[in-house]
């Protein structure tokens, strides 16, 4: 049977030179990076190297750069550093409706906790419009933290307006670029943010490493305490091989980008026009131009994006009906009702994530299959009989 992943929006496979460079770092050269001897200087050196090649990724400079376990803990870094350190200046947050629970449930913790929390809507393509970020800030609000594009649609958020209004304002401006970094072009100078999470295996590096970018002179209390690590930022001895396989990612993904976007696009548009040519009754979610190429979120009406899923595995392809980070619970996503969609369409949703692994071999499969699983079930669906 054929094995074909188009779940890579929910994680990558680490690229072979990724793999490769981790391994000293687990039995060669195992050092703690914060020790004197020989064996800390050695992989304390290979963490910095790995510091200023992120940096260069983004735009940044290597010391605004705290490495943290992933996108989660980096995203809750930003909304509880930024809060805990300015907490004289007020005590609001802005944010929107659509962000990944990373965002939200500390939102709502918050909240619960005595914080001011506004939730911004988006309107039916999943962005956010920058004068509702104008009119939400008051003399209060401390932190703006806008996703830079949504992980379960692809569409990429307008952060450089965002960040102009941010900045006239005085209030400090954070983005969840997880699902953007090593995906599109990302500059930190030109975005104008003060905070930005990514992750490492969301752009074929390992799991479990992640960080946040800090611009310089913003005002911001560590998160994590018990050592001095970071510069004093963020407690733990680093995961060296994962700070070193992440350092790698961002190397390839500086050379590979432009080639890797190519290739998701044509795949892309092949995987949306196949679906449109050969399905009734279907709707694409998310922006049709300003969205992330690896994205493809499709509805099919009348029909549970879960029994498409278990179709579409006994057949060997993996997908999901979302973002991975809350694919157990039952409830209809988040971000599809809040862009208007029924609690019926929303569960008739499946998110198809193309990555530079990903062949036309494979969509042809795809679409060769799929046809028939969506009329298999349309046929048991007694709400297709009604339609």
């Amino acid at each position: 049977m054929k094995r074909i992943y188009l779940d890579n929006a929910a994680t990558t496979q680490c690229h072979p030179d990724v793999v490769l460079a981790m391994q000293p770092y687990f039995a060669e050269k195992y050092g703690n990076p914060s020790s004197l001897h020989f064996f800390g200087q050695e992989t304390r050196a290979a963490v910095e190297s790995a510091r200023e090649k992120l940096a260069k990724l983004i735009g940044a400079l290597p010391e605004e750069i705290v490495f943290t376990s992933g996108g989660t803990e980096a995203d809750n870094f930003a909304i509880h550093g930024v809060l805990a350190a300015n907490s004289k200046k007020g005590n609001h947050i802005i944010t929107s409706a659509i962000e990944h629970h990373a965002i939200l449930e500390p939102c709502e913790y918050l909240k619960k906790n005595g914080y001011d929390v506004t939730i911004l809507p988006v309107d039916k393509f999943g962005l956010v419009d920058p004068q509702d970020v104008a009119k939400a800030i008051t003399d209060k609000t401390v932190l703006v933290s806008i996703m830079h594009a949504n992980n379960e649609m692809g569409t990429i958020e307008p952060i450089a307006e965002i960040a102009k209004i941010t900045k006239e304002k005085g209030v400090y401006l954070h983005t969840d670029a997880v699902q953007t970094v090593g995906e599109i072009e990302v500059n930190v100078k030109e975005m104008g943010v003060d905070l930005l999470s990514l992750s490492g295996h969301k752009f074929y590096g390992p799991k479990g490493v992640g960080a946040l970018y800090i611009r310089k002179g913003t005002r911001i209390a560590p998160f994590i305490r018990g050592g001095a690590q970071e510069r004093n930022r963020r407690a733990s001895t680093e995961n060296v091989p994962g700070i070193v396989g992440m350092g790698v990612a961002a190397e390839l993904s500086m050379k590979e980008l432009p080639t890797r976007r190519e290739h998701t696009e044509k795949l892309q548009k092949k995987l949306i026009k196949g679906i449109f040519d050969n399905i009734p009754e279907v709707i694409l979610n998310g922006h049709p131009e300003k969205r992330l190429a690896k994205n493809v979120n499709i509805s099919f009406r009348y029909i549970e994006g879960e029994s498409i899923l278990l179709n579409l595995d006994m057949e060997g392809v993996a997908a999901s009906t979302g973002s991975a980070c809350s694919s157990g619970t039952l409830e209809p996503s988040h971000v599809l009702l809040a862009i208007g969609l029924s609690h019926e369409i929303s569960h008739g949703s499946i998110r198809f994530s193309i990555g530079q692994y990903n062949s036309d071999e494979e969509i042809d499969y795809l679409l060769d299959i799929l046809p028939k699983i969506i009329q298999k079930l349309r046929s048991m669906s007694p709400l297709y009989e009604k339609s």
